[in-house]
């Protein structure tokens, strides 16, 4: 029995691609046992021996619907809100066959049904899946069971019907292939008893009781959550379409979260919160030269405290793409007003000031540009592409935003191999909403996870004293190792203004040092924490200490489809 907790997450509305990139870097995970929840916008999902001429009945795109090809066995499938998707990433006994994995998922669904109060759901011995009144005149297919079992792990899992839209499945496709045999959801079955409706969050609680008997064994289970509620009106105005517009609300976010509280802006800061800045001749020729190029870098712009120590050892960062960001989260001072067209020769200035500059590791860094198609991807990879030619010894490091989860424009930057991908995860799952709404848990790890599925070494950052517990800050850093993150930095949130999410406590320097050897003993080759510790502190010392190592593919294993 595996000594691994099994790690549990309610990830909320995820779209299917980013799901499936995240199983991808989870099941290289060996020896680490996960188990995702969530919901599907609409999609309809096929195998490699779907019959789409004859089970898929609309145009997807009139419906509302994606269409995306799997790397599995079995027909056309159909995922939506009000359906609970359960993705259980496990190691299995040496024997184990996919059948004998699909049994067990059976199971939990069947006993979390009966803990509903459905307890006549059963199988069907010809086919796949969850049945109610399985052994009766008219069975219903409740809940389908696709997976795959290669190198005794297991990939993909199982969609229960809670409230879903129903015509999906009745009048756009034949679902699996099976068009004899009716579908239902477990609020038809409850309007048929004339039993109470139940919501999503009741059967994923059920659920995730039912599962941690079956598969957390000896070692147990911790889990953690999203917060339940992210509507469209919570992103900020332009995010949504609208341009430039209100402030995020952050106290209502925040207390559904369970943080209402927290230290005053004016508060003084510890000592360790309050650095000597000194800057010497190089630092201001060197600024001078920023000056004659027109070119921020974030060291300056943010006032890090650790600028002259990068700076003396080769190492600056620069932000591009301009200074107005698409999204306006609760952590961030950038101005989001309408950003302007990108500089088309910002790529050989910012390559020229590398040079004059002598660096060694240069770090690019971006706002959010979710007005441009490619989330910025193509001025990025320029950027990189000028600083090599320019500078072929110097190092290039790229922090990016998550490009809205968008694999094509990610892969734009990708094919220019950075030396190393950052993309901050910034907080623990609870708290997403409140301190980035535009975001999301899931999507950041999908594009780390597709990073390292290229070989590219991965890093990503988080803040703490927003309101984080310790167990969440583990689950965390437990999430960002299973995906083959090799660098993390930890540093102390300090809030920008009134306006911005408050500091919930300011986390003592020796707790730092312990997160450091939490995450190192969890398997990140490098954890950078200290309070003052910003996303590029001793960015070139973390990259020189690790090693790119390319993830060799998983083996097509056996695949069941119900």
């Amino acid at each position: 029995m595996t000594s691994a907790p099994l790690r549990i997450r309610w990830l909320g509305s995820v779209p299917y691609a980013e799901s499936l990139a995240l199983q991808r870097g989870l099941v290289a995970d060996r020896g680490q046992q996960h188990l995702l929840l969530l919901e599907h916008p609409h999609v309809f999902t096929y195998g490699r021996t779907a019959d789409l001429s004859t089970n898929l009945l609309c145009d997807p795109a009139q419906v509302g619907a994606e269409l995306i090809a799997v790397d599995r066995g079995g027909d056309i499938t159909y995922h939506g809100p009000g359906q609970l998707v359960g993705y259980p990433i496990l190691d299995l006994p040496g024997r184990y066959r996919s059948v004998d994995h699909v049994c067990r998922v059976e199971q939990v669904i069947i006993d979390t049904l009966t803990a509903l109060g459905l307890p006549n759901a059963g199988r069907l011995k010809e086919y796949p899946g969850v049945w109610m009144d399985a052994g009766g005149p008219a069975p219903r297919k409740i809940a389908a069971i696709g997976v795959r079992v290669a190198n005794g792990r297991s990939m993909h899992g199982f969609a229960l019907n809670l409230a879903t839209d129903m015509e999906f499945m009745r009048s756009h496709i034949v679902p699996c292939g099976i068009a004899d045999r009716p579908v239902t959801s477990i609020a038809e079955e409850l309007d048929r008893i004339d039993a109470p409706k139940v919501e999503m969050r009741v059967v994923v609680d059920t659920l995730v009781e039912v599962a941690a008997r079956a598969w957390s064994g000896d070692a147990g289970h911790e889990r953690q959550d999203v917060q339940w509620r992210h509507r469209p009106d919570d992103l900020s105005a332009f995010s949504r379409g609208e341009g430039p517009g209100e402030p995020v609300r952050l106290r209502g976010r925040l207390a559904a979260a369970g943080v209402v509280e927290g230290l005053e802006i004016s508060e003084r800061k510890p000592d360790w919160l309050r650095p000597k800045v000194s800057h010497g001749p190089e630092v201001l020729a060197l600024r001078r030269t920023l000056r004659e190029l027109d070119l921020v870098t974030v060291c300056e712009d943010a006032g890090c405290p650790n600028l002259s120590e990068c700076w003396s050892e080769g190492t600056a960062t620069f932000m591009v793409l301009g200074d107005r960001c698409t999204r306006a989260c609760g952590f961030c001072l950038v101005d989001t007003r309408h950003p302007l067209a990108p500089a088309a020769d910002e790529p050989a200035r910012v390559a020229e000031a590398v040079a004059q500059m002598g660096l060694d590791h240069a770090v690019l860094t971006m706002v959010a540009r979710d007005d441009l198609p490619d989330g910025g991807m193509t001025h990025m990879a320029a950027c990189v592409i000028a600083i090599r030619q320019r500078c072929p010894g110097t190092k290039v490091e790229t922090l990016i935003s998550d490009v809205r989860g968008d694999a094509d424009a990610l892969a734009i930057l990708l094919h220019e191999r950075p030396d190393v991908l950052n993309h901050n995860i910034e907080t623990v799952a609870r708290l997403q909403r409140a301190v980035r709404p535009s975001a999301g848990y899931a999507r950041s790890l999908g594009l780390l996870a597709r990073a390292g599925a290229a070989g590219l070494i991965t890093k990503s950052s988080l803040m703490l004293g927003l309101g984080e517990t310790d167990a969440e800050i583990e689950g965390c850093l437990a999430d960002l190792a299973a995906i083959g993150v090799r660098i993390v930095t930890l540093g102390q949130y300090l809030r920008p203004t009134s306006h911005h999410v408050p500091v919930a406590r300011w986390v003592e320097p020796d707790e730092f040092t312990r997160w450091k050897q939490i995450g190192e003993s969890l398997g990140i080759d490098h954890v950078e924490a200290s309070p003052l510790t910003r996303s590029s502190y001793h960015a070139g010392r973390a990259a020189a200490q690790v090693s790119v190592s390319v993830q060799q593919p998983v083996r097509t294993g056996g695949t069941l489809i119900g």
